[in-house]
């Protein structure tokens, strides 16, 4: 089997998250009851094959820092290899505290760090994709094909105002990369490539020479008829963490059990930090319907169609539905939520009542009391 090397792109701040980014990047975002956004990009890569797996960060990355460690949790704490972050800095002079302009940006600032890439191919994706891939046959698929890039596409019903489109000929090439367009047409890229080290290098300096900085445009787009790039088109769950409306509908297709199989299959385990906690705890004269609860949580009232992160309490005549509340969040007695996304550690008061809507959820952010 021909190694991979993995890069994930965890810098990214999606203002549309509003709240639940003002303290962490977008790839650190609880998701699923016990996992970070992070942990699927990362577990794609290690179910595939790959050793080692470079993280570029920037801004807002303590939380990212401190949930993947070392990467023991992946089985890539390693003496050689393994889990590497990537730390901030620019190759602007006097603009270190800047924001990467784009992905070409902040791979030309580790250009030394792919040149030492021990594998021939290279899989970078986003780090607050949620999917569960499989990567190693698309990998395959890369390997045995013509293509230089291989983008992997979801299906139509993917399809959201923002991103990158693919449109391919009769072989499968891309003949167009569109993007910023207001009717989608073509696939929508998850911002996952394939190529190998020498094809990326080659890009790295075309791109450092010339102060291009952006993949879409500065390499995708403007390189389409130099290169050959195909399409991959995943037809399984695929979520962007990017609004916090997504991050709601998301979070709630995981109460079907048919998707929850498929995104934490057996045979390409979802990996992720241990929470370390008892068992969840339901009381007398309490009720739980449709939800996920996660270890630590103690239910003493009503909780419906709702997923509690580890040690969530919900007090006696509390009630939560539609709501996905972070880690130890606390509902005080006959307190109501429904359509509420709630960051760690926030407090309700006793009596309390917030109410969003479907198409509008309340994001409250980590350690407010209400």
């Amino acid at each position: 089997m021909i190694g991979i090397h993995g890069i994930v792109f965890a810098y990214q701040k999606r203002n549309n998250l509003q709240e639940l980014v003002s303290m962490r990047a977008s790839a650190s975002v609880p998701f699923g009851g016990r996992y970070r956004a992070i942990d699927f990009a990362i577990s794609n890569l290690v179910n595939a094959g790959a050793k080692d797996v470079g993280v570029l960060v920037q801004e807002r990355y303590q939380s990212l820092l401190d949930h993947i460690g070392t990467g023991k949790d992946f089985d890539l704490s390693k003496k050689r290899g393994g889990l590497r972050i990537l730390p901030p800095f620019s190759i602007r002079d006097g603009h270190g505290s800047d924001t990467f302009r784009g992905k070409m940006e902040a791979l030309c600032g580790v250009r030394s760090y792919i040149a030492d890439i021990r594998q021939e191919y290279v899989v970078m994706m986003d780090g607050d994709l949620v999917t569960n891939l499989p990567l190693r046959q698309i990998v395959d698929n890369h390997i045995k094909s013509d293509a230089d890039i291989t983008v992997v596409c979801g299906n139509d019903s993917f399809y959201v105002d923002s991103g990158t489109y693919f449109q391919t000929d009769e072989t499968g090439r891309v003949n167009d990369v569109l993007y910023n367009i207001h009717t989608p047409r073509g696939r929508r890229g998850l911002e996952v490539y394939i190529l190998s080290k020498k094809l990326l290098l080659e890009i790295v300096d075309d791109c450092l020479s010339h102060d291009k900085y952006s993949l879409r445009r500065d390499v995708l787009q403007a390189k389409k008829d130099e290169l050959v790039i195909k399409t991959y088109v995943w037809n399984g769950f695929a979520a962007q963490v990017r609004s916090v409306k997504e991050y709601f509908e998301r979070s709630m297709q995981l109460l079907n059990p048919a998707i929850r199989k498929e995104l934490f299959c057996e045979e390409r385990p979802i990996r992720a930090k241990s929470a370390d906690k008892s068992s969840a705890y339901l009381a007398p004269g309490g009720s739980i319907h449709n939800s996920l609860i996660a270890d630590g949580c103690s239910v003493a009232g009503t909780v419906e169609n709702s997923i509690l992160f580890p040690g969530v309490v919900v007090e006696k005549g509390a009630v939560v539905r539609n709501s996905v509340l972070f880690k130890e969040t606390y509902v005080g007695e006959r307190s109501e939520t429904a359509f509420v996304i709630a960051d760690k550690r926030v407090s309700l008061s006793a009596g309390s009542t917030i109410i969003g809507s479907a198409s509008y959820p309340i994001a409250i952010a980590k350690e407010s009391k209400i």
